[in-house]
């Protein structure tokens, strides 16, 4: 249970350890409670995570096969399986470089490795090491350029912690010259399981920006203190939002000041948890996922434009976290379930001090299903939102979802294309290491999105499952490349035929 529960917090983001101070400090946890007593704000959206819909949705029956003994099972024709190689069990990135067209690989440890040959006899070398970074990288995205950018967390004492963005030039010995685009001032710790820091990014299409998530330092907007040290802290101005940062930056300060962030642009998006990955569909728009609190409430995707609000921590999909209201009893909230830190250790609870919203939510995308469907009323039962031909905003609770990539290669057969306005993606689910819900991922599912509104609704489907931890996947061509942080840590080939 002991490595069950460490595993989890690697990949929701509340960990505050080694590795586990960096990639776990990175990922983080999920649940929710909303209390049966609590009234809406009417500063604030209060609809519920379901909304009906006029049909239920017809019940997928896959076609079950394990290609590989002990591997992941495909569940639908047309898909192949071969296990390129093992890399060891921290490794937790795998990105393309747009000019090379090989596979990079980052380890937790701080090196960075090129893959080259992926598609055959797949061979590994080391191009960057710790010593050079100067520090242990978090995430890490290549430019349009073929320039590499890096995202650190530096602790700076016991108590505080800052950003560090790495800019990697390509040189002549096929290695990078790095220098600092941009670091943060040091910020307060909380010294939890629900330090997220830095760990997302992705540079804009253009190359002239580039996206960095900064994680919550609170489970759901709970005052985190770290033993006294910051009175009455909950979240900061660095905190729980998605920062841009252009690149033709050197060393840039970034304020922990929401004023003097807000003056020099460099905010792009508020109210995120942790968003850990984050991705452009073929249209241009922005989607990152969210991994949401030790509470049963939604795992999301949101559509990600400049200047909104995605509600943490005041709503969790389109819930409300009901700790922001002044009756709120969580002996009374059937969300939340043992097994998770912030339950079993009385972060829920009355709140008279929680601060207002701010203003107006964005909504995350609706889940249309037919899987990823399964959440807990407020009667505290499990239901699938699919078969009562409902939605969901947007995933399972606690199933960790990383490693989004749309499908824009011509290669790909026409079923699994972005075609028009409906937009093709695969996204990985880490898995839940807690909780009671029967649906507990560990998978790949497929989305279909299409632009309905002023939102996006999906579908998914569930293609494949049985993997060990997955935490992030590369397309080329028809070939999906998903990397796996349990076990061995081995890579993934699934072919589209």
């Amino acid at each position: 249970m002991v490595k069950n529960r460490r595993l989890f917090q690697i990949a929701r983001g509340i960990i505050a350890a080694p590795l586990c101070a960096l990639l776990l400090l990175s990922l983080a946890s999920c649940q929710s409670a909303p209390a049966a007593t609590a009234q809406p704000l009417s500063t604030a959206t209060a609809q519920s995570t379901l909304i009906a819909t006029d049909t239920t949705l017809p019940e997928a029956a896959p076609v079950e096969t394990q290609p590989v003994v002990n591997g992941p099972v495909l569940l639908g024709e047309g898909i192949s399986l071969r296990k390129v190689m093992e890399v060891g069990p921290n490794s937790i990135r795998l990105v393309r470089n747009p000019v090379d067209g090989d596979v990079y690989l980052l380890d937790s440890a701080g090196a960075i490795y090129r893959i080259s040959n992926i598609s055959a006899s797949a061979s590994r070398d080391q191009i960057a090491s710790l010593r050079e970074i100067k520090g242990k990288p978090t995430g890490m995205a290549f430019g349009p350029d073929g320039i590499l950018y890096a995202v650190l967390n530096t602790k700076v004492d016991e108590n505080k912690t800052q950003v560090v963005v790495r800019k990697g030039v390509p040189n002549d010995q096929g290695r990078f010259t790095w220098e600092t685009l941009a670091s943060s001032e040091p910020y307060p710790l909380s010294n939890t399981y629900f330090d997220h820091l830095y760990n997302g990014i992705v540079v804009s299409l253009d190359g002239k920006w580039i996206y960095i998530n900064g994680g919550s330092r609170t489970d759901h907007g709970e005052v985190e203190d770290n033993a006294g040290a910051f009175p009455d802290t909950r979240d900061v101005a660095l905190t729980a939002r998605i920062l841009r940062i252009p690149t033709s930056a050197t060393e840039l300060v970034l304020p922990n000041d929401e004023e003097a962030l807000a003056a020099q642009g460099l905010i792009l998006a508020r109210g995120t948890r942790n968003a850990f990955d984050m991705a452009f569909a073929p249209n241009g728009d922005l989607f990152a996922i969210d991994n949401g609190p030790d509470a049963d409430y939604p795992d999301e995707l949101n559509w990600i434009r400049e200047g909104l609000h995605y509600g943490f921590p005041w709503r969790f999909g389109t819930q409300d976290n009901p700790q922001r209201f002044p009756d709120y009893d969580p002996t009374k909230d059937l969300h939340l379930q043992s097994g998770f830190w912030a339950v079993d250790h009385g972060f829920y609870h009355n709140d008279p001090g929680f601060p207002q919203p701010p203003g107006a939510f964005t909504d995350p995308v609706v889940n249309l299903g037919p899987d990823a469907m399964i959440y807990r009323g407020d009667d505290g039962q499990e239901y699938d939102a699919g078969k009562q031909g409902k939605t969901l905003s947007t995933f399972t609770p606690h199933i960790s979802p990383l490693g989004l990539v749309f499908a824009t290669e011509p290669e790909m057969p026409t079923q699994w294309r972005s075609e028009g306005d409906t937009f093709s993606a695969f996204l990985l689910s880490w898995g839940a290491a807690g909780g009671t819900l029967s649906y507990q991922g560990q998978d790949l599912l497929h989305l279909q999105l299409t632009k309905k509104g002023d939102n996006y609704e999906v579908s998914t489907t569930e293609i494949a499952r049985g993997f060990q931890n997955p935490i992030d996947a590369v397309l080329i061509e028809n070939h999906l490349y998903v990397l796996e942080y349990g076990g061995n840590g081995a890579i993934w080939e699934l072919t589209f035929e």
